[in-house]
């Protein structure tokens, strides 16, 4: 779909103008499903518009399991602020994994996730990616939730040492000496805001 400049600063229409070449991506999306995007958020996750339009949001996790793990995250904060924000770990179309800043607006806040308005910006120039393994992710996004290692073990069902030993592996791949340094490394937002995809 081609929007002629001229004709939209001729006549005052700038709408579709802005959303389409906004710096930052923006998607419209209505049950979990993409009904639309514009052209920076395509880019960023490597697709053309058109392809990405009318997909289930799903295809941009690393994992169909990853997205049912997070999805609902932000749910209850829509319903009382109808504001939302995150930082997420989110997949190309190539499979290359990257962190992005994800805020959300809904149309239907007492359903939040019927009808929505997102902005997603990448982070990877601030924020590289660093692998981790599934249980990592998983004590992370505990860690994130405000658990301390006893309560992460329960709910992981491990030992308390040993999820002592992924928090300490944690520390050490992120070159911090403690959980507060851990998400100050993730940009110095404060952990009500890191979301890890992989949670039980």
């Amino acid at each position: 779909m081609e929007i002629r400049t001229d004709d939209c600063y001729r006549d005052g229409d700038f709408a579709e103008l802005a959303y389409t070449y906004a710096p930052v991506g923006l998607v419209v999306t209505e049950n979990r499903r993409i009904r639309d995007c514009n052209l920076a958020f395509a880019q960023m996750f490597g697709y053309a518009r058109a392809e990405l339009q009318n997909q289930w949001f799903s295809v941009l996790y690393p994992s169909d399991e990853e997205f049912v793990n997070i999805r609902d995250r932000g749910v209850r904060q829509l319903r009382e602020t109808n504001t939302y924000w995150d930082e997420r770990i989110m997949a190309r179309q190539d499979g290359t994994l990257f962190w992005c800043r994800v805020r959300g607006h809904s149309f239907t806040p007492d359903t939040p996730l019927e009808r929505a308005v997102w902005s997603f910006a990448d982070l990877s120039d601030s924020r590289p990616y660093f692998p981790l393994t599934r249980r990592e992710r998983e004590v992370l996004s505990h860690l994130a939730d405000g658990l301390t290692s006893k309560e992460i073990a329960l709910k992981l069902d491990l030992s308390y040492r040993t999820v002592e030993v992924y928090r300490a592996k944690l520390l050490k791949k992120f070159g911090v000496s403690n959980t507060s340094g851990l998400f100050h490394s993730f940009g110095g937002i404060d952990s009500d805001h890191v979301v890890s995809n992989s949670r039980r």
